[in-house]
């Protein structure tokens, strides 16, 4: 049976997906989730004219000139707006975010003038407008200032508290079932028997999905039966999981029994084996409204198929705009070999040249059970299928890799 390309199976992988459900949250809890709705402004900001410095309140053609003596008739304080219309020879005191009165038309900075009594002189000319935050220069009632299908930052929530409102409409967060199999993983801390590795696969997949803004659940380790995993795909069911992740057990060995629970569980398999590497051993499938990716065992494989494959998937379901992982262009920092039938990712570190270019240099050993590298790697190389001979200093495509 011929590979899938990866392209081929990213499409299949979020063919049909939709984005979740909405549901309401507070501003507090509404950071890094996922706008349900474009959202418009409740208020106009600022609501009237408002001074953007300390000074004075005046009308420009009475201080047009350096020595103009205006009579103080009142002052003017955030949130204390001023009841009286300045007139001819007239100023009122005035306080940054004050509320510039009627008849004013510009704003005198403290520093350009003096206090003479109940007078104040200008020492610099006045000009028209100077220091006046007009209303609506922020934005206007009405105005969709936060699009839907993007993800909040502090400056987004600060900008809708501002819109002024309490609660934004969010989708809600992806359900990621995790569920490691193989007799041979032990846990961290412990003591390795014969034959057996710590599992370290679950602790980046867990945190890539925390970080892309879905929930993980753990369903700890299955042991090497037909009779465990499928159980634990059941419990994947039990806890109502939008995406069910496994690792390991996806090759063709006696022992790697995931493809056999799923298909008994009744999934249907869209795809298994991808021509790309690493992770040529991975599957897709449907379990009702459950997505499944059965990701390889190796540690770095694993987590490259959840980059190009678990991220985009998660993205889609929360309504991104963007779902697939942007590609960039940078420039090889060493020669590479001709490629076979495979699409080649390779782990690269990543330098800035001093004229601004962008210098990525594969790592020397690329096998995929070495997450020294994978941690020390900053992006990924991406070579197709066939791609001949590239000398160091030719471009390349790299996804980069999360911080």
């Amino acid at each position: 049976m011929a590979l899938m390309p990866v392209s081929d199976a990213l499409s299949a992988v979020l063919a049909g997906a939709e984005p979740l459900a909405e549901e309401l949250v507070a501003l507090d809890e509404a950071f890094h989730r996922v706008l349900a709705r474009d959202l418009a402004a409740l208020r106009t900001q600022p609501p009237e004219a408002m001074s953007a410095m300390d000074g004075y309140a005046v009308r420009a053609a009475d201080a047009d000139k350096a020595q103009a003596r205006l009579k103080v008739i009142g002052e003017v304080a955030a949130g204390r707006p001023f009841h009286r219309t300045v007139g001819a020879g007239e100023a009122a005191r005035i306080f940054t975010g004050g509320v510039v009165p009627a008849g004013a038309d510009t704003v005198v900075i403290q520093e350009n003038t003096v206090a003479d009594g109940s007078h104040v002189v200008m020492t610099e000319a006045a000009i028209k407008g100077r220091h006046i935050r007009p209303a609506g220069v922020d934005f206007h009632e009405g105005m969709v200032l936060l699009k839907q299908g993007r993800r909040l930052s502090d400056r987004d929530l600060s900008l809708a508290a501002s819109m002024n409102h309490p609660v934004l409409p969010v989708r809600r967060r992806p359900k990621v079932a995790l569920l490691a199999t193989g007799d041979e993983l032990v846990m961290p801390g412990s003591t390795p028997g014969p034959g057996q590795i710590v599992y370290s696969n679950g602790y980046a997949l867990r945190a890539l999905v925390r970080s892309e803004g879905a929930t993980p659940v753990d369903l700890g380790i299955a042991a090497d039966t037909l009779e465990a995993t499928v159980a634990g795909i059941r419990r994947a069911r039990e806890a109502q999981a939008d995406i069910l992740v496994t690792t390991g057990g996806a090759s063709v060995g006696d022992h790697d029994l995931v493809k056999q629970a799923l298909e008994a569980e009744g999934v249907e398999m869209a795809f298994w084996k991808i021509a790309m590497r690493p992770g040529k051993p991975m599957m897709h499938g449907r379990l009702g409204g459950v997505r499944v990716i059965g990701l390889p065992g190796n540690p770095v494989s694993s987590y490259v198929c959840a980059i190009l494959f678990l991220v985009p998937l998660i993205r889609r379901l929360l309504g991104r705009d963007e779902a697939r992982m942007p590609r960039e262009t940078a420039l090889l920092g060493r020669e590479l070999g001709p490629n076979d039938s495979r699409e080649d990712y390779l782990r690269a570190r990543l330098d800035e040249r001093a004229d601004g270019a962008l210098i990525a240099t594969p790592v020397t050993q690329q096998d995929s059970s070495l997450l020294g590298n994978l941690a020390l790697s900053q992006a990924l190389v991406i070579r197709p299928a066939f791609a001949p001979k590239a000398p160091a200093g030719s471009p390349c495509e790299i996804l980069r890799l999360p911080e």
